[in-house]
């Protein structure tokens, strides 16, 4: 049993490339054949992608509420499901759904080749300031500036020269396009042989964009993190999203995630998988209200189960859980997108 609850997300994952690949594979073969740079501009290039649409629906009502024609927005949709008409101020290209770093380069080095600033954001990273483009026009007016990092990442750190640094991490960053991928030729793909201090936990593996960080660094380049206390009122994200997307993606009804919610045995709470899903379903079921609000109908995902449903599940092992186990970012979150929208 517990080998069929652990081994079922690993599946989930390769059916949905395999599947979404009859939907996004010959428009990604034509992306390639007529790879078209966005025109030449000051504007900051933007980039996400997306796996889940309502979740896109949502992260474009926000990112066009409160950056306005600030910045020209592409989007690769890699589940072929996005309607382009619902997000007429961005260009999307369907997508096949390689690896994150594998998108983001292909963006920052062919689509925003004719800008100096692209900018990487994850779609469960909400903007909600227009002030995140001030910081970056403000930034980038240092020329040895290399990026600028809007949510670092908190559980290790480099160690250069005995200097403790934060890794900047790819959720949401600028680029000096022309530095990091020109001048430099860097890469923002994964690498084994991360010795780097932990602080929660010891690293094994850099991930995408960490290695290309410490070589800016080393080289002496400014890689800016916004401080933490500014960075409260410019975003909310969830975390850890996509493994929850894809069982949605997997099961047809709510009984089947409500079954792989319930079959583990209880100990199984005490590990990280079986809440990383819980509390990511409960974000997708806000991002549905969220969608609802907008379109005036929910978005079908029938094998969502409902808040109440995995609210009794989380009540019901909730003393299986570590302490560090906790709703408290996930309610967070959705209380800032509700007021945001």
């Amino acid at each position: 049993m517990v080998y069929d609850y652990v081994r079922l997300l690993p599946r989930a994952f390769k059916r949905f490339g395999v599947t979404r690949a009859f939907k996004t594979g010959l428009p990604t073969l034509k992306y390639y054949l007529t790879r078209k740079p966005l025109p030449e501009s000051d504007k900051p290039a933007l980039f996400t992608m997306n796996i889940l649409p309502p979740m896109m629906t949502v992260w474009y009502h926000l990112a066009t509420k409160y950056l306005g024609n600030r910045v020209d927005l592409t989007i690769f949709d890699s589940s072929g499901a996005l309607d382009p008409k619902e997000f007429p101020k961005a260009r999307i290209h369907k997508f096949i759904n390689f690896y994150a770093a594998t998108k983001s380069e292909e963006f920052l080095r062919h689509i925003a080749r004719n800008r100096k600033i692209g900018w990487i954001c994850d779609d469960d990273m909400f903007i909600l300031s227009g002030e995140c483009v001030d910081i970056i026009e403000r930034e980038f007016k240092d020329p040895n500036t290399a990026t600028v990092s809007f949510r670092p990442r908190e559980w290790w750190e480099f160690d250069i020269n005995g200097q403790r640094i934060q890794p900047s991490s790819s959720y949401s960053i600028a680029f000096n396009r022309e530095l990091v991928f020109e001048k430099e030729n860097l890469h923002l793909g994964p690498a084994n042989g991360n010795t780097n201090p932990g602080i929660i936990k010891q690293p094994k593996r850099y991930d995408t964009f960490d290695k290309a960080n410490e070589e800016l660094l080393k080289k002496g380049y400014r890689c800016y993190i916004v401080p933490k206390e500014e960075r409260s009122k410019l975003w909310a994200g969830y975390s850890g999203i996509s493994g929850a997307v894809m069982l949605l993606w997997y099961f047809k009804k709510t009984e089947q995630t409500l079954d792989y919610l319930l079959s583990p045995p209880k100990e199984q709470w005490s590990g990280n998988m079986l809440f990383g899903i819980l509390s990511a379903m409960l974000s997708i079921c806000t991002i549905q209200e969220l969608y609802t609000q907008l379109k005036g109908y929910p978005y079908p995902l029938p094998s969502l189960p409902s808040r109440d449903e995995l609210m009794k599940i989380y009540e019901e092992n909730k003393g299986f859980l570590r302490p560090d186990q906790s709703l408290e970012m996930v309610e967070n979150t959705s209380d800032r997108l509700r007021g945001a929208m």
